[in-house]
């Protein structure tokens, strides 16, 4: 996949300024009345150095609030059923907060109301979350207990569905051992579908 990111390499201080912009703008503001040139501003840099990031401020907000380009890999914890609960436990971490529940929902239309960006959205996000689940996937049928990988996109659907269903369509905060809990259930059906 190539980087949708143009002109000179990123500057920490610059992505750092930015990711803080974006928290305090949709904490005062909310996702639909924050702007690039409100975040830049914020940030002290001008909107060019947002657009060598970052093509639209759906991109700059989801990067900021749930994850950038790049993710570390999945768990490892020695089974398919530890490495799930250290999946839902990352999905978790990174779709709960105030953050992420200012911004999801504008984004989201956002992405679905322009085809050029839900395609940019789609490679520079929605792939690397599949391909991060591959990793564990594959992990799962070397030691055996899969076999074979089910489809990353249903896997990907269940894992992410469930918490974005209790986190922002159920509007529930998430319990005490919440990620531990829906590991069973959710190892299984993966099973089913392999």
């Amino acid at each position: 996949m190539t980087s949708p990111r143009r002109g000179r390499p990123r500057t920490t201080g610059i992505d750092d300024a930015l990711r803080a912009a974006v928290h305090e703008l949709l904490a005062e503001s909310g996702y639909q009345k924050s702007t690039v040139d409100m975040i830049a501003a914020r940030a002290g840099v001008g909107k060019a150095a947002v657009y060598r990031r970052w093509r639209s401020k759906a991109e700059l907000v989801f990067a900021a609030v749930v994850h950038d380009e790049s993710l570390p890999p999945p768990p490892e914890t020695g089974s398919l059923r530890g490495d799930v609960a250290g999946v839902l436990a990352v999905i978790q971490s990174s779709l709960d907060g105030p953050a992420a529940a200012s911004a999801l929902p504008g984004l989201l239309a956002d992405v679905r109301a322009d085809a050029e960006l839900a395609e940019r959205f789609g490679a520079q996000f929605v792939g690397r979350q599949r391909d991060y689940l591959v990793r564990m996937l594959d992990r799962a049928v070397a030691r055996g207990e899969l076999a074979a990988r089910p489809d990353p996109a249903a896997v990907h659907a269940i894992l992410l569905g469930t918490v974005f269903a209790w986190l922002h369509m159920l509007r529930e905060p998430a319990p005490a051992g919440f990620a531990d809990r829906l590991a069973g259930p959710l190892t299984a059906a993966l099973r089913e579908l392999a």
